[in-house]
C-alpha cells in the first residue's frame, strides 16, 4: 500500500523502506508486470521490456541493484549525442589536474553566503561546482555543487552516467519527475538519483515560496558503490534513519510523442531533448518521444527521499562529546580504506544536550576527513549565525587537518555557562554536513569568482587569550 503525506503538503504517493524490492505497476494498467520471470517473449500490453543495472551483473547479493522497466518505448530511440552546445561554465568533474586554472586548492577555511540564484536558468543549466576530489573515468572520486534556478525543465530531462546525484534543496521545493514517478523534495528533505537515471526538475510551491528562488547543494559521487544506512553496531536495531523514512515514488507515466502541435497544426516543439553527463562533460540528444512512459517496474535501484527530521539522534547522557558520526545519516563506503567512507551524509538536528562537566558545542578539531558543512536553516549551535555569520543557505569548507571549531562568540556563550541542566539546541534549525576521507580541492569560481565568499572567515577565531598565562600553577 503506498504511503501519503497526512499533512497533504506532497502531492505524490510514495513506496517505503530503504533499498527494498518493490514490484508495482501503474493502477490504470494492473497486470503491466509479467506474471513470470522479468523479460518475456511479449510484454504485458505491448510494452517494451528493459533493465537498468546499478552495479555490476556479479556484484554480491546484498549489494546487487537493478530495476526491470517495462515501457512504452525503449530508451534507445534518440539520435546520436552532440556535445551540449552552452553547458554551465563553472561545471566540473575531474580534479586530478591540480594545474587546471580552473582549480585552486588551498588549506584555508572557507565559508560562502547563500549563493544566488538566476530566474532564467533551469536546475541543470545554473549548475556550478564548489569542490571535488577524483575524477569520473575510475569511479572513485565525489564533487559539490550548487544550484539556483528559475525556470522548469520543459520538454527535456537529464541523466548522469558520471554517479550517483544527492540533492538537498535550501531554499524551494523540487518538484522532481524521473522514469519511476515524482518527487516532492522540500528544504529539509534530501533525495537520491542514482546513476543513470533519467529526470527533469521542476519549481514547487509556487504559490508559497516568498522567496521565489530555488537554490540548493549536491553531492555527487563517482563511485561504483551507493549510499547505505551505516551500521548501528552497540546502538542496537534502531535509531538514527530508520529504514521505513525513505520514500520511494510509484509508476507515473505521459504518453507523448512530438513534435507537438498547436490546434491550428503549427509545431511548438519541435522534440525531446535529453542531456547526458558523461566523463565530466555535457552531451544532448533528441528523441520524438517522453522518456517518462514507465508503467511498472520490479527492482531496487530507484530514486529516493528522505525527510531529515525524522533522524533519530543519539548521543551522551553522562559527560564528553561524542564524535559526529553518531548523526550519519547515509553512508558511502571507501573500497580502498575499510572503516572509512568515501563520503557521508550527517546531520545536526534539534537535540537533547544533557552531558554534564562538558564543553557540548563541537570541539576544536583537526580531521582527518574533509568537511563540507551547510546551513539548511536556523542557527548552527557553534556558529553565530548572524551577518557575516554561518548564515541560513550558507556553507563552510574544512580540509583535511584544517583547525576548526566553535566561533569566540559561541565559545565564550558556553564557557559562561553556570550549570549543567539539559538544553535542547538547534530549535527550528538543519545543519548538514557532507564529510569525506578525500582531500577536496575548491574551484577557482567558489574561491574567487562567486562573489559570496567570506573573505573573513577566520577573524571568528580571533581574540582567543592565552588564559593558562594567568590561572597558570606557581611556578610554572
Amino acid at each position: 500500500m503506498a504511503w501519503k503525506d497526512p499533512t497533504g503538503r506532497d502531492p505524490y504517493e510514495y513506496l517505503e523502506g530503504f533499498n527494498n524490492h518493490f514490484s508495482i505497476s501503474h493502477p490504470s494498467a494492473p497486470n503491466a508486470l509479467p506474471t513470470l520471470g522479468h523479460n518475456p517473449q511479449h510484454g504485458p500490453y505491448g510494452l517494451y521490456t528493459e533493465q537498468l543495472s546499478g552495479t555490476a551483473f556479479t556484484a554480491p547479493r546484498h549489494l546487487n541493484q537493478r530495476t526491470w522497466l517495462y515501457r512504452i518505448r525503449p530508451s534507445v530511440c534518440h539520435t546520436p549525442f552532440s556535445p551540449h552546445r552552452s553547458p554551465p561554465p563553472h561545471f566540473l568533474s575531474s580534479f586530478t589536474n591540480l594545474t587546471d586554472t580552473r582549480l585552486c586548492p588551498t588549506p584555508t577555511q572557507l565559508r560562502w553566503d547563500p549563493f544566488p540564484s538566476s530566474a532564467t536558468s533551469t536546475w541543470l543549466s545554473s549548475l556550478s561546482t564548489i569542490a571535488g576530489a577524483g575524477e569520473a573515468q575510475t569511479k572513485h572520486g565525489l564533487a559539490i555543487h550548487v544550484y539556483g534556478f528559475g525556470t522548469d525543465m520543459l520538454h527535456e530531462a537529464f541523466y548522469n552516467s558520471d554517479g550517483d546525484l544527492l540533492l538537498l534543496p535550501v531554499q524551494g521545493t523540487l518538484d522532481i519527475q524521473t522514469e519511476f514517478g515524482k518527487l516532492w523534495v522540500p528544504p529539509g528533505e534530501v533525495c537520491i538519483i542514482p546513476r543513470g537515471m533519467k529526470f527533469s526538475v521542476h519549481r514547487g510551491d509556487l504559490k508559497s515560496n516568498s522567496s521565489g528562488q530555488w537554490t540548493g547543494y549536491i553531492l555527487e559521487s563517482f563511485s561504483a558503490l551507493h549510499f547505505t544506512l551505516p551500521d548501528l553496531g552497540p546502538i542496537g536495531a534502531n535509531g538514527l534513519a530508520n529504514p521505513r523514512d525513505f520514500k520511494y515514488p510509484v509508476p507515473w507515466y505521459e504518453d507523448v510523442d512530438y513534435p507537438l502541435t498547436a490546434p491550428d497544426g503549427a509545431t511548438t516543439v519541435p522534440h525531446f531533448t535529453l542531456h547526458n553527463k558523461f566523463l565530466g562533460s555535457l552531451y544532448t540528444a533528441t528523441q520524438p518521444h517522453s522518456p517518462f512512459d514507465v508503467l511498472s517496474f520490479n527492482g531496487n535501484y530507484l530514486p529516493y527521499k528522505y525527510l531529515l527530521t525524522a533522524f533519530s539522534p543519539v548521543g551522551s547522557i553522562s559527560h564528553d562529546h561524542p564524535d559526529p558520526s553518531i548523526f550519519t545519516v547515509l553512508s558511502l563506503p571507501n573500497p580502498a580504506t575499510p572503516g572509512t567512507s568515501l563520503a557521508d551524509l550527517v546531520l545536526f538536528p534539534p537535540r537533547w544536550l544533557v552531558a554534564r562537566h562538558t564543553f557540548r558545542p563541537p570541539y576544536f578539531h583537526r580531521n582527518v576527513m574533509s568537511e563540507f558543512m551547510i546551513n539548511v536553516y536556523g542557527e548552527y549551535d557553534a556558529k553565530d549565525a548572524g551577518k557575516g555569520g554561518f548564515v541560513p543557505g550558507g556553507a563552510s569548507l574544512h580540509g583535511m587537518n584544517v583547525a576548526h571549531g566553535p566561533d569566540k562568540k559561541s565559545w565564550e556563550k558556553e564557557t559562561s555557562r553556570k550549570n549543567d541542566e539539559p538544553v535542547f539546541v538547534g530549535q527550528g534549525s538543519m545543519a548538514v554536513m557532507f564529510e569525506t576521507s578525500l582531500q577536496l580541492v575548491t574551484t577557482k569560481w567558489a574561491v574567487e569568482g562567486c562573489g559570496v565568499r567570506q573573505v573573513g572567515y577566520n577573524e571568528v577565531w580571533e581574540g582567543f587569550e592565552p588564559l593558562w598565562r594567568m590561572m597558570k600553577p606557581e611556578g610554572a
